[in-house]
């Protein structure tokens, strides 16, 4: 079974997609989130894990130095032996040191079509408040590895929507997640079946199929 590992630290609208698509078990694909790590105490997240059966676990960042909380966060994720560890509306940012520990089997899901948009600071409201004041006729997200650089790690896939002409942050927002919970459980199987390998910056998929 492919071992799954999401962190999480607020609502968890795009973990209950990971939630809904991977039983803890493996289900008929073999896939399971084995456990679900919280930095926020009282987050919707947290019940949404303890309704799915999955194990909840809260490493509070705060009143801590960077180095003790990313030592605890360290030791939950490697108490349950992922496989492949996913971001999901996880709002640290995490240090060279921990990409470098999951290098190649962590993924985060960014609300932009990065490279644009995306960076120190750019989370949530902020990212479409930033698209909409430029201007952009498409939006979308992003799925991409994790390396040292906040948002900077190579992209896996990405799937776009229309910018449309009276949007507010919050409908652009509404689009954008739709996709996302659409598209994140589908880059995990990707990667559960072996098709996604990365070759400096690019994706390289085993059978050429990588569009999503």
């Amino acid at each position: 079974m492919t071992r799954v590992v999401v962190l999480a630290s607020g609502q968890g609208s795009t973990l209950q997609a990971l939630l809904d698509a991977f039983p803890p078990d493996g289900g008929a694909e073999g896939i399971g989130v084995a456990a679900v790590v919280c930095n926020t105490p009282g987050a919707r997240a947290l019940d949404r894990a303890r309704r799915a059966g999955v194990p909840a676990i809260l490493v509070d960042h705060r009143g801590r130095s960077r180095e003790a909380f990313e030592a605890e966060l360290c030791r939950a994720i490697d108490a349950h032996r992922p496989d492949l560890v996913c971001l999901a509306g996880f709002l640290r940012i995490l240090s060279p040191e921990v990409a470098a520990r999951y290098a190649g089997r962590m993924l985060n899901t960014h609300p932009a079509l990065l490279p644009a948009f995306g960076g120190k600071g750019m989370y949530g409201e902020r990212v479409h408040q930033a698209v909409l004041a430029a201007g952009a006729a498409v939006s979308g997200c992003t799925i991409h590895l994790v390396d040292a650089t906040p948002d900077g790690g190579p992209i896996v896939a990405q799937a776009a929507v229309p910018v449309l002409p009276d949007d507010v942050p919050e409908r652009l927002a509404a689009r954008v997640q739709a996709e996302e919970r659409r598209l994140y459980p589908q880059v995990v199987r990707w990667f559960a079946r072996g098709r996604l390998q990365v070759a400096g910056r690019r994706p390289i998929w085993r059978d050429g199929e990588g569009a999503a």
